[in-house]
């Protein structure tokens, strides 16, 4: 989260050119599973051994109203000996869940994690589900930007005595123009006293 600002800040203090705050539609994932929250647990079970997912989206119609992980399966339905043909979505999921807008930047993405200790959000845009981002995809972009940012400050301190060396020969070229108008000028006005003097 602290490099997600970082490199934000670098980005407006020196213009790199590039927008650096990039947004969870970016780094999302976009097949999101779902299930709806009648459906048993051995359902879901079988859900996430198909489409090899940790965590399925629980929809109530077209409307979000939880989160069920293969965690929650063993946790709640396993480890408590419950029957898993018998044990409803609705009675083990994560209920009042957060999603965010896919425009949003990762950084307000992570500092939402941060505020309510969750992994995963659901993402949305135009009403709908389009995906959902979690802790790994946050995880795996910051140490992207890390490296990034690696070669940013190395870049910076490589080059800064560079440019300072040419702003200031390129002052001195400045002065020096400056003084050779002024003698430019002196030598016209001489002449044009001496020719008036003729």
């Amino acid at each position: 989260f602290k490099i997600l600002q970082k490199i934000y800040q670098w980005n407006k203090q020196f213009s790199f050119g590039v927008d650096a705050e990039m947004l969870v539609q970016e780094v999302m994932t976009r097949n999101v599973e779902k299930i709806d929250w009648n459906e048993n647990v051995y359902d879901a079970c079988k859900i996430f051994i198909e489409k090899k997912v940790g965590c399925l989206v629980v929809m109530d119609r077209d409307i979000i109203v939880g989160i069920v992980t293969e965690r929650d399966t063993i946790d709640r339905v396993l480890l408590q000996k419950l029957d898993p043909t018998n044990t409803k979505i609705v009675e083990i999921m994560s209920q009042n869940i957060k999603t965010i807008h896919a425009l949003t930047s990762l950084e307000k993405a992570a500092q939402i994690m941060k505020d309510y200790n969750i992994k995963k959000l659901p993402v949305v845009l135009n009403n709908e589900i389009v995906g959902i981002v979690t802790e790994t995809d946050l995880t795996q972009t910051i140490e992207v930007f890390s490296e990034t940012l690696e070669e940013l400050e190395k870049f910076y301190v490589e080059t800064r005595g560079n440019i300072e060396n040419i702003m200031e020969e390129w002052g001195n070229i400045l002065y020096s123009l400056k003084g050779s108008n002024k003698s430019n000028e002196k030598q016209q006005n001489d002449f044009l006293e001496n020719d008036i003097k003729n």
